[in-house]
């Protein structure tokens, strides 16, 4: 395989999943809801947590941040966490309780009910994930599971979000894409009323 072969074959194969994404009606109605979900939750004053690893750790960054910060014009912030960007406590929990506790314990002590936990794994299997959503349900937390075509954790979750792959990273591009949608639906819904400047 040819260097430019290799680049073409790459692109195609992540336009072939995000047609999949476009041609599953399902999947883009699960999302309506989930921002539905959102929507509501923002707007009586509670907030989304996001977990994931590695990959899907900067998944769950970048999501909170387009929330927090902006996504296509400014408004006021809205309420969004992501639990794996403190350190300390990542490695405070991680050493006295064991890794695949360290959203779990993130979870009991900064949710509420009524909060949104959107987890985040390709596999679908992230042990650490599927105990924070474990917790999340007995609290009363809203639970997202944002995968691939398997795993458990969809099974385990409120709304489930699954893009048609297997592989990690077309997986991972359509996470983003659908996070996107997700932070741009939310915000021109919730702030219908901020005129948004022309492109």
């Amino acid at each position: 395989m040819s260097d430019m072969s290799y680049i073409r074959q790459c692109i195609e194969d992540s336009l072939a999943v995000k047609q999949k994404v476009l041609n599953d009606q399902a999947l883009l109605d699960r999302l309506q809801r989930v921002a539905d979900v959102c929507i509501q939750a923002f707007r009586q004053g509670n907030k989304v947590m996001l977990a994931g690893n590695g990959g899907s750790a900067a998944d769950a960054q970048h999501i909170a941040a387009e929330f927090v910060s902006r996504f296509d014009f400014d408004r006021p912030g809205i309420p969004s966490l992501a639990l794996s960007t403190d350190t300390s406590m990542l490695t405070a929990i991680g050493n006295d309780y064991g890794y695949e506790h360290v959203f779990r314990r993130q979870v009991q002590a900064q949710g509420r009910e009524g909060d949104i936990l959107i987890g985040i794994s390709t596999s679908g299997n992230s042990r650490n994930v599927v105990l924070a959503v474990e917790e999340a349900r007995r609290m009363g937390i809203v639970t997202v599971a944002l995968t691939g075509a398997n795993g458990i954790l969809p099974g385990l979750c409120d709304h489930a979000l699954q893009v048609p792959a297997t592989h990690t990273p077309r997986i991972q591009e359509n996470h983003i894409l659908l996070g996107h949608i997700l932070c741009g639906y939310v915000e021109a819904v919730i702030f219908a009323d901020i005129k948004k400047p022309k492109a």
